[in-house]
């Protein structure tokens, strides 16, 4: 096998031009490593997964087509035995949880130093499941947790947004006594005590937003 044949084929996915050429730039110094495909969104990174089926893909999750988690999936169920790097900014718990749960097969904080980054890259490649020890702890935390039903994290949103529970009720066409049981329910498996609780809880876990 030649010495180009036995690189680790790259593909990179990032809707940020800035983000791709550093990253690039980067990895294409390394005698072990050749980037094979770019594309900057989720659709055109599972059509670029398919054409050069790489080694390793390294995934955002944020990208405004299909995000990294519905790309992830899509490429996992199609080719089982890809391996998905996650390259985020994004370290909230739900998005680490979501992200694993899709099929990554690590997770990595884009404020990594270069040399996590390499690591990292030849331990996915290798076979390795790689979560920093931190973001595991919270990852383990996050499945002990409760999970809320779509309609529970639609309330949520909305008392994330600021509505009281009549404007919930008005919203999502429901009685304001069904949004108060909703709200009880999401306030326990929040283990918080109110809704300004709930509402920080659910940006710090990434449950909801803030536009």
């Amino acid at each position: 096998m030649s010495h180009r044949d036995a690189r680790i084929r790259l593909l990179l996915v990032d809707d940020h031009l800035v983000v791709r050429i550093g990253l690039r730039s980067l990895l294409e110094v390394q005698p072990d490593m050749l980037v094979v495909a770019e594309a900057a969104g989720g659709t055109s990174a599972i059509a670029a997964f398919d054409q050069h089926r790489p080694d390793v893909t390294l995934m955002d999750l944020r990208m405004p087509d299909l995000s990294g988690t519905e790309a992830t999936a899509a490429i996992r169920k199609k080719h089982p035995e890809a391996r998905v790097l996650v390259l985020t900014t994004f370290d909230h718990d739900e998005d680490i949880y979501r992200a694993l749960e899709a099929g990554a097969t690590g997770y990595l904080l884009k404020n990594a130093d270069s040399e996590t980054l390499l690591g990292t890259i030849r331990a996915v490649h290798a076979g390795q499941y790689v979560l920093p020890g931190p973001l595991a702890a919270r990852l383990a935390r996050r499945q002990a947790a409760p999970e809320l039903t779509p309609r529970e994290l639609e309330v949520l949103q909305l008392i994330v947004e600021g509505m009281c529970n009549k404007e919930i009720g008005a919203k999502l066409g429901l009685s304001e006594n069904t949004i108060k049981n909703h709200v009880k329910m999401i306030l326990d498996k929040l283990g918080v005590a109110d809704r300004t609780q709930a509402a920080t809880t659910a940006l710090r876990r990434g449950l909801a937003t803030l536009d």
